[in-house]
């Protein structure tokens, strides 16, 4: 600010904005996000723009989700406030999609596309959830990232559960399964084999719910993680 550096002052808002966010101080963290966000617009500085959107998001959607979990509901039965905040998240991540679309970022897209998966899966809208990430599928493939590719399985396979179609749930969760291998990632594989255990106890087919259950239990024990 003293040296009417406006691109310094709105990147440092910005730094604020998101460490605040992780302590937890969301309504403060909102606030210093949106003079990134005001001072990129002033600036005509698109790029700034774009990513002060998404951390306006970020901040909304991790503050939903710390008010969720604080009442541990099942998707979609939200208390008014939640529904609200969340819905708040989706419209940044709507609006940075955009402009990233506009910018040609495939990467920040990608990384859109997930969030607003993940925010409507929250809001309960799980038709709206699977369109969201399969797009976020299609661009981690397009970049060979792995890791994206397998929570978007992931996702994927969650969603479908609450439409119950335990059957594509599952065909979902044998990918994030053999992705996770791949990744040599044992919690997420351990994660990956419960999720079967549970499609199949859904699909009332126990032999195989049993099967997974037990890779799972070997996992854990592997991982000590009692």
């Amino acid at each position: 600010r003293t040296i009417g550096d406006r691109i310094g002052e709105a990147k440092a808002s910005g730094n604020l904005g998101n460490t605040l966010k992780i302590l937890g101080q969301f309504d403060e963290a909102v606030v210093c996000c949106q003079r990134h966000l005001d001072i990129s617009q002033e600036q005509g500085d698109k790029v700034g723009e774009a990513r002060a959107l998404y951390n306006i998001g970020n901040i909304y959607h991790a503050k939903g989700k710390h008010f969720s979990w604080n009442m541990a509901q099942d998707p979609g039965c939200l208390s008014p406030e939640v529904k609200e905040t969340l819905q708040k998240a989706s419209e940044y991540y709507e609006r940075n999609l955009s402009l990233v679309k506009e910018l040609g970022d495939r990467a920040a897209q990608g990384r859109a596309y997930g969030n607003l998966g993940n925010t409507q899966y929250l809001l309960g809208n799980f038709s709206e959830a699977i369109a969201f990430h399969k797009e976020r599928l299609a661009i981690a493939k397009e970049f060979g990232d792995k890791a994206a590719e397998r929570r978007a399985y992931s996702n994927l396979g969650n969603a479908h559960i609450f439409l119950g179609r335990f059957d594509i749930s599952a065909e979902y969760y044998k990918k994030t399964l053999q992705l996770s291998r791949q990744l040599k990632d044992q919690a997420v594989e351990a994660q990956a084999c419960y999720s079967l255990g549970n499609t199949y106890t859904l699909l009332q087919d126990y032999e195989r719910a049993i099967e997974y259950h037990l890779k799972h239990l070997v996992i854990a024990q592997e991982l000590g993680d009692r």
